[in-house]
């Protein structure tokens, strides 16, 4: 905190130097000036917050002095020295409104009580100040946000309520209820993309100020972001006479922030701002995004069906099932060209694409029980650079998303099956002694005979019987060790109830009899 000591005379300036408790307040700077003219410099270059003035000086006296003080912008507190018990200086000094008077010669006491006073009044409003900065800072960014909202809940609702009408008259000088107004909708996406790297706050907060500032120029209207809605920049005209020269003028001054191409979507005219809105709104989800003209209305619309993929589920749902990438890829060509010739690219088809996309992602994760934790690609990029929708970008971020979907399928598919058939290998090396046949497991694990004999097949290169026989010799080798055992003990351990038949299968897998083999391992 700085001080400023102004008076004629040394003396003083020492005295009060010398009798004031500065440290105590804070005070660690104090300047010195012979006159008002001096202390007019100091004061100007150093912004005191304390300021001791005598009254009597040479060429600029107090009481000049006090009148710039009170005209200037500075938040000091002034007080008062003189050796004169002047009413003419009192009322000046009360007038100009100085903190303080104080008669020479200076009594410490009141001195230093007044000094208290003065720097606790300075830190009271300055920390008031302080308070009212970040009040309005606060406002002024919240202002945006509630305008947002009360335009965004106009463009959703039948109604217009007294205050809405009020609050709207008293910021922008409109009765909005008797007005015809016009919305026109902005896409945003394409310049999110291509101008802010994905950043939509930085490019709403932009965009909404290069229209405002046109739009304020003659009260034409305001843009807001629809806080309904992620992607929506709203544009609401209450002067109908300008606007498709205000839109081209919006027009230009985005592209030339931004160098990106964009379709502006008008609605019709009407009294009520949610009719105005739906009426944009429809012609910004129903045009088709190929259109290269700046501005679109109702009268661009075209009238066809929307393609809806689940129409094509059970083609897709086949290709998907046969595990051939090509046969999936053909299927969606066969998609695309249908959606290229007898329909129209628009938001509203896009939306229903992904709508009717995670749809059929869900059902065949779900019929193949697949719970999976990590998000999938969602491909989202149909722009060129310059902002113009892209169908070859479409069918490409289209085409990852299945080819993701399909190679989680295939995996699972995989999976599943392997784990089928390692079930069913466990079961035949724990039941290899029980008469077994292909129903029985089919009816226990829920298979087609059909497809367990060739998936077990291909698996382990042999068929069911096969497999169960080679169990059975194996285990018939490890028993024929054991010398006290009967052949036909070892026919019975091993699943055959006929001792000859046993040992006719034994000769034909081993290359010798029972007998033989026994034999054979009791002469090493």
């Amino acid at each position: 905190m700085k001080a400023i000591i102004i008076d004629d005379e040394r003396h003083v300036r020492e005295g009060l130097l010398l009798l004031a408790e500065w440290d105590k307040h804070g005070i660690h700077t104090i300047l010195e000036a012979e006159d008002g003219d001096e202390a007019i410099q100091l004061i100007t270059e150093h912004r005191p917050e304390i300021i001791f003035t005598d009254m009597r000086m040479p060429k600029r006296d107090g009481i000049t002095l006090l009148k710039w003080l009170h005209t200037s912008e500075l938040k000091s507190k002034t007080i008062v020295v003189s050796g004169y018990d002047d009413f003419e200086y009192m009322r000046n000094a009360i007038f100009y409104k100085s903190f303080d008077y104080i008669l020479k010669p200076i009594e410490p006491d009141v001195l230093n009580e007044t000094l208290d006073k003065a720097v606790k009044e300075w830190n009271d409003q300055a920390r008031s100040r302080r308070y009212q900065v970040e009040e309005n800072r606060v406002m002024n960014e919240a202002k945006p946000l509630y305008w947002d909202r009360l335009f965004s809940s106009l463009c959703a609702m039948e109604g217009i309520t007294p205050e809405m009408v009020e609050k709207v008259e008293k910021e922008f000088g409109v009765e909005i209820t008797k007005l015809e107004k016009t919305v026109a909708l902005l896409p945003i996406k394409p310049i999110v993309m291509k101008s802010f790297q994905g950043d939509r706050d930085l490019a709403f907060f932009t965009l909404i100020n290069i229209c405002n500032e046109l739009l304020r120029k003659q009260n034409d209207g305001v843009c807001f972001r629809n806080s309904n809605k992620e992607e929506e920049l709203v544009v609401l005209f209450w002067n109908d006479k300008n606007v498709t020269y205000l839109l081209e003028e919006i027009y230009s001054l985005i592209y030339q922030y931004s160098k990106v191409f964009m379709v502006m979507a008008l609605g019709k005219k009407s009294k009520k701002v949610n009719e105005a809105y739906k009426s944009a709104l429809e012609v910004y989800s129903k045009h088709t995004l190929l259109d290269q003209r700046k501005i679109v209305t109702h009268k661009d619309l075209l009238t066809v069906p929307l393609l809806h993929l689940l129409d094509h589920s059970s083609e897709l749902k086949w290709a998907i099932r046969s595990g051939s990438m090509n046969q999936v890829q053909e299927q969606l060509e066969e998609i695309f060209s249908q959606l290229d010739r007898k329909h129209t690219l628009s938001l509203e088809q896009l939306q229903i694409w992904e709508d009717q996309f995670e749809q059929l992602r869900n059902n065949w994760l779900k019929e193949y029980e697949i719970r999976r934790q990590e998000p999938f690609y969602r491909g989202m990029d149909y722009w060129n650079e310059d902002g113009s929708f892209s169908f070859r970008k479409f069918k490409e971020e289209k085409a990852k998303e299945f080819i993701e979907l399909i190679e989680t399928l295939s995996q699972a598919k995989y999976q599943k099956e392997k784990n089928n058939m390692q079930h069913i290998e466990e079961f035949l090396q724990q039941h290899y002694q029980e008469e077994i046949n292909l129903q029985d497991i089919a009816d226990r694990f829920y298979l087609s005979r059909e497809y367990i004999s060739r998936k077990f097949k291909q698996d382990y290169g042999a068929t069911i019987t096969d497999y169960v026989t080679t169990i059975r010799m194996e285990k018939a080798m490890k028993l024929l060790e054991n010398s006290y055992l009967k052949i036909y003990e070892v026919a019975y351990g091993v699943g055959y109830g006929n001792e000859k038949y046993f040992s006719k299968v034994f000769k034909k897998h081993i290359g010798v009899t029972p007998n033989e083999y026994r034999h054979k391992q009791s002469n090493t």
